[in-house]
């Protein structure tokens, strides 16, 4: 039960939750199997498979967003379509006209859906009351907006972005310019340079050492870092964007440490991973803010 990537977000510190009044608001918007005559279908679900929407372990919650989207593709239609198209047009002798070609295509989605295979994904959603994280595992800015979005409608939280006082690329870029990370970080082998111009004129290194000289010299010429790999105390690797989102999340040490209290019931060593998992992030992520100035108050963010 590891986080792959963080799209992060602030809750007030402590913030009290009702765990029971949570799933019954969840409950509301909970997951159900998409309908034959719809193209996608998302709700909570259990998280352990237990029929319980909110996984609380020693103040940790955890919750699961599912989707089922129906793999329909446009090529598939068109090609179906097309060929009733032609066959109206040998019965009327005329081709169909735009408005009847798009009346064709809808009523071809909707004989085609119920046979369409189904895709799920699952989100996971780790909500940190204690420190005031929460946090979405998503590459993505869009499926988090959207996971954000079915909290609320469920439950008011008191949900804001996570702002501080040192841009992640001004702050990045200075640490490439001092070849130094702030205390408790290092910098690893991956990095991207983008310029402002509008060729947005872009340097990558994956896997390979950085080499200083070059990299100060993207710099001078404009350039400025939009991603940059780093490790946290040796025990977490990531990669930092320029959106303070956090990718390729990787245990380091943490793992080999923890394999000696490790259970064989499987309900436990989840637990325990997770609870280790909250605990790390919660402290990384401290930390990170600490190296980007500390987080703007309201009054700074207006």
């Amino acid at each position: 039960m590891w986080f792959k990537n963080l799209q992060i977000f602030r809750l007030p510190a402590p913030w009290k939750v009702d765990i029971e009044q949570l799933a019954t608001q969840l409950a509301s918007q909970a997951f159900s199997q998409c309908p034959s005559n719809e193209m996608q279908s998302e709700g909570w679900a259990s998280p352990r498979d237990n029929g319980s929407l909110v996984h609380s372990v020693n103040q940790q919650i955890l919750l699961l967003l599912s989707t089922e989207k129906k793999l329909l593709p446009s090529t598939v239609v068109n090609q179906v379509a097309k060929a009733r198209a032609a066959e109206l047009e040998e019965q009327q002798g005329f081709a169909p006209g735009r408005k009847a070609m798009k009346d064709l295509k809808e009523r071809v989605t909707e004989e085609l859906l119920p046979r369409a295979f189904g895709i799920k994904r699952s989100t996971w959603v780790w909500i940190d009351p204690v420190h005031g994280w929460l946090v979405i595992d998503t590459s993505s800015p869009s499926k988090a907006d959207e996971v954000i979005k079915l909290i609320l409608k469920c439950d008011k939280m008191p949900l804001e972005s996570l702002r501080v006082k040192l841009s992640p690329q001004t702050a990045m870029t200075d640490w490439l310019v001092g070849n130094e990370a702030p205390k408790g970080f290092t910098i690893d082998q991956d990095t991207e340079l983008r310029a402002h111009t509008e060729d947005k004129a872009t340097v990558r290194y994956v896997n390979h050492s950085i080499d200083t000289d070059d990299v100060q010299r993207h710099i001078a010429a404009g350039k400025q870092c939009t991603k940059l790999a780093v490790t946290w105390n040796d025990r977490i690797s990531f990669i930092l964007t320029e959106t303070l989102a956090l990718k390729r999340i990787k245990p380091l040490e943490i793992l080999n440490e923890d394999k000696e209290s490790r259970t064989t019931n499987e309900d436990e060593r989840f637990d325990g991973d997770f609870v280790l998992m909250a605990a790390e992030l919660a402290s990384m992520l401290d930390d990170l803010v600490f190296a980007l100035g500390g987080e703007l108050d309201k009054a700074q963010a207006a």
